[in-house]
């Protein structure tokens, strides 16, 4: 992965995240407060994921309820929230174990005991993914690739944080291992990846905030060009992912800001 780096353009996204979230560590909020930013962090990027998987509701409607079981919406808003906690917990796991770690994800997602669940799909399973339109790879070929995902993950590497979080959310989109869940997956595995890196070491920058402000069309037209293969559509991929940690970065700044000020 460390060769992605030198894409076009890549690097300057790198940097430009950087940037970004060297910003928030630095404002003097989170020197005092920084667990109240990771909380908030965590609550506005499950709900961008959520958006992102057709559950597009108010902050304050996720802040109000308490019962996630009821509409399909609910319930993915619910599932969002839950792998949000989660992650946190399956940093140690992830280097080690990254295919145990996605299966974990999974299992907290569906919340339920079902013979899928918590399992890469096989040949003849469908696949519950309506707003991915991309062609689905054969069972075979996602056990494959995502055993070699898993390879290069826990072969490390000198490949800046940005560009393995891209590689390994984009690659959980394009192969949809799982029958269900496989977008909210995908982001909370992206997410594993930039804090387990140290990039953003407390949660407060969630790119999941990002990728719902970008919006769903941006998300999948740079989805394709990652699919795609070429340079080009990889290094978009890349550029789009580092531009979503920017703008969850400058979410909490907000955040930061409105404590600073006693509006929150």
């Amino acid at each position: 992965m460390a060769a992605l780096g030198s894409l076009p353009g890549v690097a300057d996204s790198v940097e430009s995240v950087r940037k970004a979230v060297d910003r928030v560590y630095g404002h003097r909020v989170m020197r005092r407060r920084s667990n109240e930013i990771t909380s908030e962090a965590a609550l506005r990027g499950a709900r961008g994921s959520a958006a992102l998987s057709g559950a597009d509701w108010a902050l304050e409607e996720v802040r109000r309820r308490s019962d996630f079981s009821g509409d399909p919406q609910a319930r993915t808003m619910g599932a969002a929230l839950r792998l949000t906690s989660e992650a946190g917990q399956l940093l140690s796991i992830w280097r080690q174990s990254p295919l145990r770690v996605l299966a974990r994800l999974h299992l907290v997602a569906a919340a339920d005991k079902a013979e899928q669940v918590g399992r890469p799909r096989q040949d003849g399973e469908p696949v519950d993914e309506p707003s991915i339109g991309l062609p689905l790879p054969s069972a075979a070929e996602a056990h494959g690739r995502l055993e070699g995902l898993s390879e290069l993950v826990i072969a490390g590497g000198s490949a800046p944080a940005l560009v393995t979080a891209a590689v390994v959310h984009g690659e959980l989109l394009a192969l949809r291992p799982f029958t269900s869940h496989n977008g909210l997956v995908a982001r909370t595995a992206e997410r594993i990846v930039l804090i387990g890196s140290g990039l953003d070491p407390k949660s407060v920058c969630p790119a999941e905030v990002g990728h719902a402000e970008l919006g769903r069309d941006a998300y999948l037209a740079a989805l394709e060009g990652y699919v795609s293969g070429t340079p080009e559509g990889v290094a978009a991929w890349i550029a789009h992912c580092g531009r979503a940690v920017e703008l969850g970065a400058r979410e909490s700044t907000a955040v930061c800001e409105a404590l600073q000020r006693g509006a929150a």
